[in-house]
């Protein structure tokens, strides 16, 4: 059995030299173990974070930030 090759998280184009892929990280998923993210070596550096996510994150250190001077 052949494991499905490796997608770009930049260009959502398969990797398919494995020479070329480059682990970025790890994304959780909600009712499993989740993925790996991965990206072509040339575009490792053009990913950057969800922005919803640091959107959020900045929401809840904002608001603590607040409560903190009370």
């Amino acid at each position: 059995m052949n494991a499905a090759p490796h997608v770009c998280h930049h260009c959502d184009e398969p990797i398919t030299d494995p020479d070329d892929a480059v682990l970025l990280g790890h994304e959780m998923g909600n009712s499993g173990p989740g993925w790996d993210i991965w990206a072509h070596r040339k575009h490792a550096n053009l990913v950057g974070p969800d922005p919803v996510a640091v959107s959020i994150l900045a929401r809840v250190l904002l608001a603590r930030a607040a409560g903190a001077e009370d």
